[in-house]
C-alpha cells in the first residue's frame, strides 16, 4: 500500500453506499439516522471520484436499506450506487434511481392542497426524471425535486 492511501476496514456484512454528491454526505447520514445506528458506520467526504468529481461514500455494517429508505435516499442523492456486502463480498450494486411515485416523503409546495390540510399522505408522481419534475397528485401542482422538503 503507498503512503498517500489511507486503509478503511471492509465491512463483512452492510452496505456501502458509494458516488454521493460530496456536498450531501452529511445529507444522506442525517436523511437515514445513521447517527442513531449502534453499528459502526464510517464516513468519507471529498474523495476523488473519476465519475463525479468529487464524492462521498459510507460504510454502514450490518445494515441493509428498506425500499422506503432507498425511495428517501433517491429524492436527496439520485444515482448513488448501494453495494450490498455478505461475507466481505460485494454480492449485490445497485443504482438508486428516483421511482414512479413517492408516497408520504416529500410534502406539496401548495399550502392549499389537502395534504397539508388533512391528516394524509402525499402523493407525487414523477413527470421527468431528467429535469427532476414530480406532480402532486391531489392539487397537480408541479415541482422541482432539488427544492422539495422531506417529511
Amino acid at each position: 500500500m503507498a503512503k498517500n492511501e489511507i486503509m478503511v476496514t471492509a465491512i463483512e456484512n452492510g452496505t456501502v453506499i458509494d458516488h454521493i454528491p460530496a456536498e450531501k454526505t452529511y445529507e444522506v447520514l442525517q436523511l437515514l439516522h445513521l447517527n442513531e445506528l449502534t453499528t459502526p458506520v464510517t464516513v468519507g467526504c471529498n474523495l476523488r471520484s473519476k465519475k463525479i468529481g468529487r464524492k462521498g461514500i459510507i460504510k454502514v455494517a450490518d445494515k441493509f436499506f428498506t425500499d422506503e429508505e432507498i425511495s428517501r435516499l433517491s429524492v436527496l442523492a439520485p444515482n448513488v450506487v448501494l453495494n450490498i456486502i455478505k461475507g466481505y463480498e460485494v454480492v449485490e450494486k445497485k443504482t438508486v434511481t428516483t421511482p414512479d411515485h413517492l408516497r408520504g416523503i416529500v410534502k406539496c409546495n401548495n399550502p392549499k392542497c389537502i395534504t397539508n390540510n388533512e391528516p394524509m399522505d402525499t402523493l407525487f408522481h414523477i413527470v421527468d426524471k431528467e429535469r427532476g419534475t414530480l406532480k402532486c397528485h391531489y392539487c397537480e401542482k408541479e415541482q422541482d425535486i432539488t427544492k422539495v422538503h422531506l417529511l
